[in-house]
């Protein structure tokens, strides 16, 4: 039995063919449904849609539910259609007919958008503290091999001195960075849509204003209409920050790939962090850093996926819709996933020492030794022209024990203060202690 059935059912194949993922998805979603029930509720009274006893009556069945779905015990049963049904069946199973009043001046449409809201506030918070736990990991590594200099590429061709300190810092500044566009996709979620129904609001005078406190929303979307487009697009905000910090682990765990290989062998792990070969005995396979950078491929695909899915849309709610969730719920799952592993791995990362002191890396020195020469009067175009030639003719010995650079981000000067400094602000600008507090007081009541 369904919500929205009447006397007759669909048949088995449409609903098979329009269910599809959305069970393993509820799950989710169930807490958040909860917390979103008893906001509405606690407001239904408040109108006068629900007398105080039987706001209590439902507060105190919704509380059970959620402590049920907290020990793992909540599933939806069979011919439930989703969380929502599951949630009202049980009410009304177990405290009559006050169940049957719940959904007053509510749709599944913004039902289940505030549940999204819920869900994805929430994991942007897992998002970003295990960014901050990798950050930290690497601000740690960029300190402790600040003076460990390795090549610099550019074009994959060997370029200038670099060092390990410099290379972990510019990962660490990155995930400060991609912060930027987690907080954009937190302010658009952080919007409460709930109150616009189907998209068009309610008869009823509903306080909207109150939902959005009790659920500890920023703000609420005001237009209603606009409350129930924001589905697609809040999907999109937080696919171009997952795209963002994959970028930030793409390149980290290619780079690894690259420089565990034996032609470079500058850092490596021990034996069991790597696989081995059914016929080769010497292999030592940097699988988990494959994986990353083949997932995080995956999700700097999920944009366009979600573009593509809401292309030619028109205002109002469509089932469409409901794909998004395939899309951005693994999404989430799979980032953090790689976010762990390689903090996990990072902590047994060796690095090789005096890898510049190989003569087959004199040639990074040649900026240094014209930078000499330019600061002993010698003009650029010509000091660059002298360097060129010795090397040409094989006659250049540079002092290759020690590089000179000093200035801000450099590999003298990492700015790691200022780096740490710029990923605190960041981490502050979301206030999740605020929401948490919120969350807590209504479900504690």
């Amino acid at each position: 039995m369904k919500l929205w059935q009447k006397d007759k059912g669909s048949l088995k194949e449409v609903e098979r063919f329009t269910i599809g993922r959305d069970p393993e998805f509820d799950i989710i979603l169930a807490p958040f449904d909860v917390l979103g029930s008893m906001a509405h509720a606690t407001m239904l009274k408040e109108i006068g849609l629900l007398t105080e006893d039987e706001l209590q009556l439902l507060l105190k069945g919704l509380r059970e539910i959620y402590y049920e779905i907290e020990k793992g015990e909540f599933t939806i049963a069979e011919g439930v259609e989703d969380v929502h049904s599951q949630v009202e069946f049980l009410l009304t199973e177990r405290y009559g007919e006050v169940g049957k009043k719940l959904h007053s001046g509510r749709s599944r449409n913004d039902q289940v958008l505030v549940d999204l809201k819920l869900y994805y506030r929430s994991a942007i918070r897992d998002l970003v503290e295990a960014s901050q736990e990798l950050f930290d990991l690497l601000i740690e590594l960029s300190e402790k091999h600040k003076h460990d200099l390795m090549p610099g590429y550019t074009h994959t061709q060997l370029a200038m001195p670099s060092s390990f300190g410099l290379w972990f810092g510019s990962f660490a500044e990155s995930l400060a960075e991609d912060m930027e566009l987690l907080k954009a996709a937190y302010k658009l979620t952080n919007k409460n849509p709930l109150g616009s129904a189907a998209g068009y609001g309610s008869s009823f005078p509903l306080n909207r204003t109150l939902t959005t406190e009790l659920l500890g929303f920023e703000d609420l979307h005001h237009n209603v209409i606009n409350a129930q487009n924001s589905r697609g697009k809040t999907e999109k905000f937080l696919a171009f920050a997952i795209s963002g910090l994959a970028g930030t682990l793409n390149k980290l765990s290619a780079d690894t790939c690259v420089f565990m290989n034996q032609h470079f062998g500058f850092i490596s792990f021990p034996d069991e962090l790597t696989t081995g070969s059914s016929i080769m005995p010497h292999k030592k396979n940097p699988d988990v850093f494959e994986l990353i950078r083949a997932k995080t491929n995956q999700l700097q695909g999920v944009p366009q996926e979600i573009t593509l899915l809401l292309t030619n849309l028109t205002t109002g709610y469509h089932r469409d819709l409901q794909l998004l969730k395939e899309s951005i719920f693994p999404g989430i799952a799979s980032l953090l996933d790689c976010l762990d592993m390689s903090v996990f791995m990072l902590k047994e990362v060796r690095v090789k020492e005096n890898i510049l002191q190989d003569p087959f890396y004199k040639h990074l020195f040649s900026v240094e030794v014209v930078n000499d020469l330019v600061l002993q009067g010698i003009p650029f175009r010509d000091a660059y022209k002298k360097v060129g030639l010795d090397i040409e003719k094989d006659n250049f010995t540079p002092d290759q024990s020690t590089v000179k650079h000093t200035h801000e981000g450099s590999i003298g000067n990492l700015c790691t203060n200022e780096i740490k400094a710029k990923m605190e602000k960041a981490v502050q600008d979301f206030d999740f202690d605020n929401t948490t507090a919120k969350l807590i007081k209504l479900i504690q009541g």
